[in-house]
């Protein structure tokens, strides 16, 4: 079976459905959403809606920081993605939040993969996978909760990575080449950041995801060009801060 796993949409509709429709045609038979369907872009709604059919048919989905906060944003926002929360909140529908506040924090994907947004260590804290420790503490979480779990996905950093432990019980880090697909036998751990679908930040505007085939043992990085001032106009039609639409244009 082939899972496609995307990971901080940020309501970003164009983004959304250029890796959907990707990963289609490279025979995915799974989609597994990894959190942050809503913040920062200008389609909250339409998202969110295209999230729950997923669901419906049969998708998996975890709540993401930014879902958290739209449903709660801040009384006293002190910063831009605060004010952001307190506007996508507004955007949501009734049943739409429902759908987010039903969202886990973790999903079991199969018996060796484990969903979350952040890190498995105290995933309601939201930290960052970002080096070699975090990713060291995030997997020995996720065998704390099942030893049978091999595979940790997330996202929550908009870069994509790959870490996996040695035969000598050493971390290390990959750098993924798009496109170019990475073994990834069970008898090791690995942990990989699916990246960003919807806000890319490493200068390439190109959006995000992976695609792990659980049969043939191995994971493979995407990027994609999509419509991006598009989506960079639908903020700006929004009312949002310019700067949301300006870092979506230049992939910061």
């Amino acid at each position: 079976m082939k899972i496609a796993l995307l990971s901080d949409i940020h309501a970003n509709r164009q983004a959304m459905d250029a890796c959907l429709q990707h990963a289609r045609a490279q025979g995915a038979d799974q989609v597994a959403l990894l959190g942050d369907l809503v913040g920062y872009g200008g389609e909250p709604g339409a998202v969110v809606d295209q999230a729950m059919a997923l669901v419906q048919g049969g998708a998996l989905c975890v709540l993401g920081n930014h879902d958290a906060m739209a449903l709660a944003p801040p009384a006293s926002p002190r910063n831009r993605s605060e004010l952001g929360a307190q506007w996508t909140h507004d955007q949501l529908s009734a049943s739409q939040r429902a759908f987010l506040q039903s969202l886990p924090l973790t999903a079991r994907l199969g018996q060796s993969a484990l969903l979350v947004h952040a890190s498995a260590d105290a995933p309601a804290q939201w930290r960052y996978v970002e080096d070699s420790n975090a990713a060291e503490r995030s997997m020995t979480a996720a065998q704390a909760i099942d030893p049978a779990i091999r595979y940790v996905f997330g996202g929550h950093v908009h870069a994509q990575a790959l870490y996996f432990l040695t035969p000598t019980a050493k971390l290390m880090r990959f750098a993924p080449e798009p496109g170019v697909p990475v073994p990834v036998p069970p008898h090791r751990q690995w942990l990989a950041i699916a990246g960003s679908v919807g806000q890319p930040r490493d200068g390439d505007a190109r959006a995000m995801y992976a695609l792990f085939d659980d049969t043939a043992r191995q994971i493979t990085f995407y990027r994609l060009p999509y419509d991006h001032l598009a989506a960079a106009a639908a903020i700006r039609a929004a009312g949002l801060p310019a700067f949301y639409a300006d870092r979506l244009e230049n992939g910061q």
